[in-house]
């Protein structure tokens, strides 16, 4: 059997990051592999051909022979899922969709492809290529039980063009203890975290130190959903770091308790991690219980996240505009705590409710669901949303949105958020892991692209970001990089405006009554 695995090209977004490969790392093409591919080729039976193409890296080779051709993707990507399933099937393959979305709506599928595969692959996969080798495949295969992660396979990295990924993708662990109203991942994975075994990822790390890999972002939704484990993890992976001469920079998604852990930041930094995204969300505490993310309401959020910084660990977050709570002045409170907290790498959104979440079925209760517009559906939350605002107009939202993206990305308020934090560094970061020549040059790209040619101002603005490093030199580059990441994302928020910023706002609409809810009940419950 010829099996073609396809992961389709991602929309451009605050990750995208292609200012920074198209003009600095060139030698990259994108941020992070596509692990879910390579654990399904390492499900998939050893005598099949396997091909991956990862088109955010590469052209897709529209005439490849394939028996099989399956397609991953997110809500994000599934205009492009269909284009690449429709092309296929038109030539005669046999098509199968997969992935975060077909698993949180399949039924947006029913007549895209042959075949859906809903929920996590390690049990469904092997039997959807038995059936299919037997000539008689079904519709659907959905996983309604738990997988056990050790039964998961080390997966095919080899498949894919490592060198190209900024950062190569492993997991230790799915699912997450909170309750986020707004999330899908305890819906997908569940709120039980269930994790590989410590040898499971040392012969992963085993592999991918042989094929030359230095950087490693774990994709765990919450890489200290369940602490005992994360521990055992953290000691094994500083053992394996001492053994090995620190070969890899570590990066994670984790929760903002990670900073009332005691122990845990010093384990992150034994272990070289060089940064932690988290979601932030909002400085409302009103929003933060409105949408059941206590978790953010235990500590001081700037405190917490100085003292992540302290350890040398940088972090990134991601904030959302829209929650009930907020009104026409959650902008200015945004835009003054992304400053303060020094968050360079900040991802913005507007509240989006995603099918099967609490959220949409409270929405959806309160009336309170609308199209996002003609041709959007669920596809990109920095252009509209489904959501009804409260205290705010739908107008009021989307233009907020838009000045609050342009003003953070602002070369003033990217020099301001490196000075900010860096005070708070105890320690220098632990670097981005590159070879001597590959650094020269990206630093050398750095400067005629990204400083001389952004002008005077530019110039200025990096200038008062390195003085205060002038008598800590190991911080230069965390300073360099911060630019790297700041004006990328820049570049990303100033093309999303001149397509997007001068569409028309729809007309308004009515904004319901909400119903009374005790939210201290909901809370407790």
């Amino acid at each position: 059997m010829k099996l073609l695995l396809i992961n389709p090209r991602l929309p451009e977004s605050f990750w995208s990051f292609s200012w920074a490969f198209q003009k600095v790392a060139r030698d990259k093409r994108a941020a992070i592999s596509p692990l879910g591919l390579a654990t399904l080729a390492a499900l998939t039976p050893g005598n099949w051909d396997i091909t991956i193409v990862d088109e955010n890296v590469e052209p897709i080779d529209w005439e490849a022979d394939a028996d099989i051709v399956g397609v991953c993707g997110m809500a994000v990507q599934f205009p492009r899922q269909k284009e690449i399933v429709s092309h296929f099937r038109n030539k005669g393959a046999y098509a199968v969709v997969g992935g975060s979305y077909a698993s949180l709506c399949p039924e947006e599928y029913r007549d895209v492809a042959d075949t859906v595969v809903a929920g996590e692959a390690e049990y469904i996969w092997p039997q959807f290529c038995a059936d299919f080798a037997r000539g008689k495949p079904l519709a659907r295969y959905q996983e309604t039980g738990s997988v056990d992660l050790e039964d998961s396979p080390t997966p095919r990295h080899d498949l894919l063009k490592l060198e190209r990924y900024q950062s190569v993708a492993v997991q230790f662990s799915r699912g997450c203890p909170f309750r986020c109203e707004f999330c899908d991942i305890i819906i997908t994975f569940g709120r039980k975290p269930r994790a590989k075994s410590l040898p499971q990822i040392e012969r992963e790390l085993n592999l991918l130190r042989e094929r030359g890999v230095r950087n490693v972002f774990f994709v765990d939704d919450n890489l200290i959903g369940h602490l005992p484990r994360c521990r055992e993890l953290l000691r094994m992976l500083a053992e394996y770091q001492r053994r090995h001469s620190y070969r890899f920079a570590f990066g994670a998604e984790t929760s903002a308790n990670v900073a009332t852990q005691s122990d845990l930041l010093g384990l992150l930094r034994a272990a070289s991690f060089e940064w932690v995204f988290i979601g932030i969300e909002t400085p409302s505490r009103e929003a933060l219980l409105e949408t059941l993310k206590t978790q953010n309401t235990r500590a001081d959020l700037l405190s917490s996240l100085r003292t992540v910084y302290a350890h040398g660990i940088d972090v990134y977050g991601s904030f959302v505009v829209g929650f009930d709570a907020d009104d026409p002045s959650v902008f200015e409170r945004q835009y003054q705590f992304i400053i303060e907290s020094g968050i360079v790498v900040a991802s913005v959104a507007m509240l989006l409710a995603l099918p099967r979440t609490p959220l949409f079925e409270r929405l959806q209760r309160d009336g309170r669901l609308q199209s996002p517009g003609e041709g959007h559906h669920l596809w990109n939350n920095l252009i509209g949303t489904n959501i009804i605002p409260q205290n705010m107009t739908y107008s009021e939202l989307v233009l907020g949105f838009r000045e609050l993206i342009r003003r953070i990305t602002d070369d003033a308020a990217i020099g301001q958020r490196i000075r900010n934090k860096l005070p708070h560094l105890g320690s220098a970061p632990v670097p981005f892991q590159l070879d001597f020549r590959s650094t020269l040059a990206y630093l050398g790209r750095f400067l005629v692209q990204g400083v001389l040619r952004g002008g005077v101002r530019r110039w200025y603005h990096v200038a008062r970001s390195l003085v205060p490093v002038l008598f800590r030199p190991r911080l230069v580059p965390f300073v360099i990089l911060n630019w790297v990441y700041g004006i990328a994302i820049q570049e990303f928020v100033r093309e999303h405006l001149r397509q997007y910023g001068a569409l028309p706002i729809r007309e308004e609409m009515p904004v319901p009554v909400p119903k009374k809810t005790n939210q201290l009940a909901v809370i407790v419950r």
